[in-house]
């Protein structure tokens, strides 16, 4: 069988670390690795394994500013930049910066290519999804934006429409700060208010520059949003966004911190609901983006039950495989997360949680404050891309 997914690796991926007690903990990816082999999931053949490789500075620079390059080099070395966000809580200093960061993008950037030269309809860097990191400034514990650089690779290559969208319980800030006033790029972003979480920004009003007026969509939500309105609220922007649009390929970040017990955000988003989002996401790729999707993951700080179990349903739903909620976790998996101290480990894929929505098609309820945070977005954005906010679907 042909491969449906590539997954670019490197135990080198791990090195992006920002030392003990920092939430972004290599643990994560190692555990989303490792649940994928106990799973089979990497002796599949719809799953092809590729060594990742960094992006040189050339490739760094489609999206950063060089003198960022060079202090990200000199923060490797101990040298901190705090004006560039280099050495600061969030961004501690660690030997790798450099390297593992530009890992990281060649792992996204090599994902991309895969998907558009056609070697594989999906790729999945569940390393990747920086997507707080600006032109010359690191930020929300990314120092180089894998997920804007392979998105700007493919512009370079020939894509003329680009849809990206970040389900990260924080906005995307990076991604669509690279691409505001570029037409050929619209970012989706659904997230909890920033008026209650960083970075404080992607409102509903904000809809795109000059050039590209709507291409910016944001879904600003309420602290507290639980599965129904969170899947409610992505649908409804996301399939007419998309039928509109036309994407060429759809790049999508897949933070799995919107999770009841993640400790950085407020929100009420289980394992299974997440999962439906990329199965939303998989299926919108199929029908409008001609089956090219991109995915990353992102952040999500419940390291050992949430990350994993999302991720490993992540890359499954990008090679159609049907991995049950009610799966067991492997055993093996569990005694390695035991082994870490991070135990217990979840005992199934899932928590069995029922994801069936209400369709913005049955109505719109102006009581409700995720759909007038729905309608919000709908009215700012929709009409510059010539979607009526009431009734398009």
């Amino acid at each position: 069988m042909t491969a449906r997914v590539q997954l670019p690796w490197s135990p080198e991926l791990l090195t992006y670390n920002f030392g003990p007690g920092h939430p972004m903990a290599p643990v994560r990816t190692r555990l989303a690795f490792a649940l994928l082999e106990h799973l089979g999931l990497l002796q599949s053949p719809q799953v092809h394994l590729i060594e990742a490789t960094a992006a040189d500075d050339a490739m760094l620079g489609t999206v950063h500013e060089p003198g960022y390059i060079q202090a990200v080099r000199r923060g490797g070395r101990g040298t901190p930049d705090e004006q560039r966000g280099l050495g600061t809580m969030d961004n501690p200093l660690f030997e790798a910066m450099h390297d593992s960061s530009a890992l990281i993008a060649g792992a996204s950037v090599a994902a991309a290519r895969a998907v558009w030269t056609g070697q594989v309809p999906h790729a999945v860097n569940i390393a990747g999804g920086l997507h707080h990191a600006m032109a010359g400034r690191a930020g929300g514990f990314c120092i180089y934006n894998d997920v804007a650089i392979a998105i700007r690779w493919l512009l370079d290559h020939g894509a003329e429409r680009v849809l990206y969208v970040d389900v990260d319980a924080h906005h995307g800030d990076g991604v669509e700060a690279a691409f505001w006033d570029e037409p050929r790029v619209v970012t989706v972003s659904v997230h909890q208010n920033g008026e209650t979480i960083f970075p404080g920004t992607g409102f509903a009003q904000d809809i795109g520059g000059p050039n590209a007026q709507g291409h910016a969509v944001n879904v600003a939500l309420p602290p507290g949003v639980d599965d129904k309105p969170w899947l409610r609220a992505v649908e409804a922007v996301l399939v007419p966004v998309a039928k509109e649009f036309g994407p060429q390929v759809i790049v999508s970040q897949h933070g799995a911190d919107a999770h009841r017990h993640d400790p950085l955000t407020q929100m009420d988003v289980s394992v299974d609901a997440q999962v439906a989002a990329a199965q939303m996401i998989a299926q919108v790729a199929a029908e409008h983006a001609q089956d090219r999707w991109v995915a990353t993951g992102g952040g999500g700080y419940d390291v050992a039950a949430t990350v994993p179990r999302v991720w490993a349903r992540l890359v499954a739903a990008a090679a159609g495989v049907d991995i049950r909620a009610d799966t067991p976790t492997p055993q093996a998996w569990r005694d390695l997360v035991a082994e870490l101290g991070l135990g217990p480990a979840p005992e199934t894929m899932g928590e069995g949680m029922d994801t069936g929505i209400r369709s913005w098609v049955d109505g719109y309820d102006p009581a409700d404050s995720v759909d007038r945070a729905i309608m919000a977005t709908r009215r700012s954005a929709f009409p510059a891309l010539g979607l009526d906010p009431l009734t398009a679907w």
